[in-house]
């Protein structure tokens, strides 16, 4: 087997595991405030992470260090606006927001380096729009914004800065240990998110499902999943990478339906499968070398 084909493999695996624990950490939610749960989280992937990457990360120098927590800043971003956001929106609504990352890593690239998007990128995009429109604007309310739920404004902020993540991931990948990157960016986002914590009024029952989703996300979700990310972005490059993702609300929504009996309205159900074709048109594209060419010219990230 290819390491191509491996990577590609272990991503949709990583993908499974996100998007199958949006119920459990929405349930979690119920009995600990979004930041803390964060911060546990991280801060288990880290103990975990830091004996097994302890060689690399020895080795590292600055730049890489530097290139980590870039990386991590963006992890952080992203993962403090979606579990804040799951809290006032539904699991499968959170996950297909999540998942207009996968939009925005060509159209991010496309803007960063003067690329002017392809046909079939700026049809995903707009069909992704309108998708959007149609799950988070209310039937009647026009292009009034300020009706959007506080959820799905914080879900969209996720989607930004894991759109970031991917592809800052992706160059980190080009020069530095995947090992020492994957490691410092989860380090750098449970230190941001330990300090972050008093911004949210904090509160918890240690209960079991609060215990179950965080040693769940904390190892198969954290620890396994962004050392397996990292390693497997040496060898895909960003929007093949984006392309696996559109599987996490796919995973998300059909756990969600089997646990909790969720199921969207008509306008929210025509607006997932606008994002779900606008994510698949967007990215189903080119040859590998096209792809390359796609990631732009190494930058600069000490």
């Amino acid at each position: 087997m290819s390491r191509s084909l491996k990577a590609h493999i272990l991503l949709v695996m990583v993908t499974f595991f996100w998007g199958a624990t949006f119920v459990i950490v929405k349930n979690a939610l119920n009995d600990i405030s979004p930041l803390l749960f964060n911060a546990v989280r991280m801060g288990l992937a880290s103990v975990i992470m830091i004996p097994l990457s302890w060689a690399a990360l020895r080795e590292a120098g600055a730049r890489t260090w530097g290139a980590g927590a870039l990386v991590g800043f963006f992890l952080f971003l992203g993962y403090s606006f979606q579990t804040s956001g799951l809290r006032f929106t539904t699991p499968s609504k959170s996950a297909f927001l999540t998942g207009l990352s996968v939009v925005l890593v060509p159209v991010i690239l496309a803007i960063a380096w003067r690329r002017i998007p392809s046909n079939r990128t700026s049809l995903g995009v707009v069909s992704a729009l309108i998708g959007l429109y149609l799950m988070t604007i209310p039937a009647g309310d026009g292009l009034n914004l300020a009706s959007m739920n506080r959820g799905d404004l914080l879900t969209l902020g996720c989607a930004c800065s894991f759109a970031l993540q991917i592809i800052f991931t992706g160059r980190a990948m080009r020069s530095h240990s995947f090992a020492a990157i994957a490691t410092a960016q989860v380090l750098t986002a449970a230190i941001l998110m330990f300090a972050t914590v008093p911004l949210q009024p904090v509160y918890v029952i240690w209960s079991r499902q609060v215990l179950w989703a965080i040693l769940i996300t904390g190892t198969l979700c954290t620890a396994a999943a962004f050392t397996i990310q990292a390693w497997a972005q040496q060898f895909t490059p960003p929007s093949h990478t984006a392309l696996i993702f559109v599987l996490e609300p796919v995973f998300a929504g059909l756990t969600s339906f089997l646990m909790i009996h969720e199921r969207l309205g008509a306008r929210a159900t025509l607006g997932a499968l606008l994002i779900l074709g606008g994510i698949l048109v967007s990215e189903l594209k080119g040859s590998t070398p096209e792809s390359q060419r796609e990631m732009g010219p190494e930058m600069p990230i000490s």
